[in-house]
């Protein structure tokens, strides 16, 4: 008897369920409407492609995004599931050849675009067979408060009247709890029956750099991904064929994509990039890609997007086969000024909403000291407990040094304090810089005694100087002028004249920025193999007329270039490889391994083994770096050996110490902080008082006198001076 474990295993190839999905599939199996919010990549499809066929009907499919539809039937097509797609796209004979395909129950799978289903054609279509399922994937489309509200997405409510049988599935990547609430109430579904996976997707490498030189640093990050799949998003149609043509000029295989182009040219530059004939696309940020492309290895933001939103579903296109991909956004404040002209030209509650939007993204690239999972997650009401995500720049490197700027800083709060708290930066910025223009003029605040005492400071640093302090707490903004006032903890520091550390720009804007290393890849795998793999594969789609990846994707061939599988039975423990592929292109693979296997004298590794030690070093790797460290190692060792920086070794070193384990004595740590013995006495009180678990306080309490660096080296001496008195 089949059941979701076999159906996914045996048709789709995988060992185990990501998060939530058997949940779902259980759910919907149940006849119960289901309302699931996954992260791009998080293996939405698969709640309602396993359930398609372990019911008796038809499931059908409305999604808004025609490229999309055509690329998952073409993907199921190759697991061996019976699917079709009515939409515009088709020609008339093809149209009503699957039409009748449907007709004759030769498909359990109809992906249709929502205003294809609100034709009477379809209805009439339908209301002939039995309706098991309706899913509607992008259902945020369906809220007026979502992103890309669709009017007719509130009509599918009215089809669903009509197959009253039906169990009902709403997916989408994106929502708010507002949205989410508006999808239940607009389909009629109870609340229980809601899922919402971690919005977490780590194996992206997620990074804010500072724009200096944005065509060198383009290139740059391009040049680390040869041959790999890679978006790079622009604000403007313009920048988008500049960049595209200057990529070219030096040797890229790149396309431009954005809604200026013909329709045709739009659709050709797509397919050569999901075919893997191009590797770079070129877009706008407004303009949805609509790809399933599993295998996309980075996304570039060239300029900042509108809203935290967006940029969350940007960078979700990379990386959706798990493997690691690197997402970097290039920030500078000119970008913000550009997009706050085109906010300028809006009104009312639109304004409000995108200045809002705005803030928040402005106050996410700026943030140099928090891990950059925490803003993205929160956005979406997930919390982020761990200290450090260790695949981000700022968990990931040595934090930026801090300097004091008390005294700006006190400049700057008293100025607020003084103009009343009913202006915004700008304004405050113009006084401290004595400026005289006529709204200074108009309120007499050259008259304040912060006026022009701000000046060894240009304009570029004041305005950095304050989204800090708003980011630190000192201050609140409000309402659509963004009107600051001082926090409780701003009138505390005034009065005590504590201390603020931060970082200072330098003339003219710009921020030392550290520097970053990645994460590895996890699995080891002979490259070579991997390219001759690669060449077999897209020989064998292009023959197909497929992408690539619905023959097999990276994971798959990854796997395959590092166990060596060299018979039908070790090719189906390769992940992604179910029986109908296995049957279908194994015998072609298998040729390519056992000759490049008996010409290297490699021989087959057992995938199960590998596959439970690969787990368990991921989530146990303090294990090994602890028992490293005490056979002699030394943190620049462990350092070097890993590729991470001297604060993921550490983090490693504290959490082996928190398991229960000792470390040798820490003459080599101590050889690493520059911390003065007053204030290693300081920290170890510090820590006496509040614990060893988050530095945050500890940081706080000493009033950012020792970077972070310092205080996990600290915290390490401590826990070591500890287990000594136990």
């Amino acid at each position: 008897m089949n059941t979701p474990s076999s159906i996914l295993k045996n048709t789709f190839g995988y060992d185990t369920f990501r998060p939530l999905q058997n949940e779902v599939i259980e759910n919907v199996l149940a006849r119960r409407d289901t309302l699931a919010v996954m992260p791009t990549g998080g293996g939405k499809s698969l709640c309602y492609q396993i359930p398609s066929l372990l019911l008796d009907g038809l499931t059908v499919v409305v999604s808004p995004l025609i490229s999309l539809m055509k690329d998952q039937v073409e993907q199921l097509r190759a697991f061996g599931v019976p699917s079709v797609f009515l939409n515009s796209s088709l020609s008339p004979q093809e149209y009503q050849e699957n039409m009748d395909a449907v007709r004759r129950g030769e498909v359990k799978l109809l992906y249709v675009a929502p205003e294809t289903l609100l034709t009477p054609r379809i209805l009439s279509l339908l209301s002939t067979l039995k309706v098991d399922l309706l899913t509607i994937d992008e259902a945020h489309c369906i809220s007026e408060w979502g992103h890309d509200f669709r009017p007719e997405y509130r009509q599918i409510v009215e089809v669903r009247k009509k197959f009253p049988d039906a169990v009902c599935m709403a997916l989408t990547a994106t929502a708010t709890s507002r949205v989410r609430q508006d999808i239940r109430q607009t389909l009629k579904f109870a609340t229980t029956n809601e899922f919402i996976a971690s919005f977490n997707r780590e194996n992206l490498f997620i990074e804010v750099l500072p724009k200096q030189d944005p065509s060198r640093q383009v290139t740059e990050i391009i040049n680390r991904y040869k041959d790999q799949s890679g978006i790079i998003y622009c604000f403007s149609r313009r920048q988008v064929d500049d960049l595209a043509a200057y990529l070219a000029v030096k040797g890229h295989s790149v396309r431009p994509y954005h809604a200026g182009l013909d329709d045709a040219d739009r659709r050709k530059n797509q397919e050569a990039f999901i075919r893997d004939d191009v590797q770079i696309i070129v877009a706008t940020i407004a303009f949805g890609m609509g790809i399933n492309k599993p295998n996309v290895r980075f996304v570039i933001h060239h300029d900042l997007p509108k809203s935290i939103e967006g940029y969350y579903q940007e960078i979700g296109r990379a990386g959706r086969d798990g493997l690691p991909a690197h997402c970097v956004l290039l920030y500078s404040y000119g970008d913000v000024a550009k997009i706050n002209y085109f906010i300028d030209q809006k009104e009312g509650d639109e304004r409000r909403v995108a200045i809002e939007h705005l803030n928040a993204i402005v106050r996410y690239a700026e943030d140099e000291h928090n891990c950059r999972r925490k803003p993205l997650l929160n956005y979406f009401g997930e919390s982020y407990s761990a200290q450090t995500c260790s695949n981000c720049d700022n968990c990931n490197s040595a934090p930026t040094p801090l300097t004091d700027m008390t005294i700006p800083a006190q400049k700057f709060l008293s100025c607020v304090k003084r103009a009343d708290e009913k202006f915004g930066a700008a304004h405050i910025v113009d006084i401290l810089l004595g400026s005289k223009n006529e709204k200074v003029l108009r309120w007499g605040h050259e008259k304040l005694s912060t006026h022009g005492i701000g000046r060894e400071l240009d304009k570029k640093q004041w305005m950095y100087l304050a989204r800090q302090l708003l980011s630190m707490g000192f201050l609140k903004q409000e309402g659509e002028f963004h009107t600051l006032s001082l926090t409780d903890k701003a009138l505390e520091s005034l009065r005590k004249r504590e201390p603020i550390f931060g970082v200072m720009q330098e003339a003219g804007g710009r921020v030392q920025k550290k520097g970053t290393k990645e994460k590895a890849a996890e699995l080891e795998y002979h490259r070579g193999l991997f390219a001759i793999l690669r060449e077999k594969r897209k020989e064998m789609a292009d023959a197909a007329g497929v992408p690539p990846y619905v023959i097999f994707s990276d994971r798959a061939l990854i796997e395959m270039a590092a166990y060596f599988p060299q018979s039908q039975e070790s090719l189906l423990a390769i992940s992604g490889v179910g029986q109908v592929k296995a049957r279908q292109y194994g015998e072609a693979f298998l040729a390519v391994l056992t000759d490049f296997c008996q010409r290297h004298e490699l021989k087959e590794k057992p995938k199960a083994a590998e596959t439970t030690r690969d787990k368990s070093d991921a989530n146990r790797r303090y294990m090994v770096v602890g028992e490293a460290y005490n056979g002699g190692d030394t943190v620049a060792a462990l350092m070097e050996r890993y590729r991470v920086t001297a604060g993921a070794v550490l983090d490693n070193l504290t959490r082996y110490v928190n398991a229960g384990n000792r470390l040798r004595d820490g003459s080599d740590l101590r050889s690493l902080t520059t911390a003065s013995p007053a204030q290693q006495k300081a920290a170890f009180d510090a820590f006496d008082e509040m614990g060893t678990a988050y530095l945050k306080p500890i940081f706080d309490k000493l009033n950012g006198a020792l970077n972070y660096d310092d205080l996990k080296i600290l915290r390490m001496l401590y826990l070591i001076e500890q287990e000594k008195h136990s």
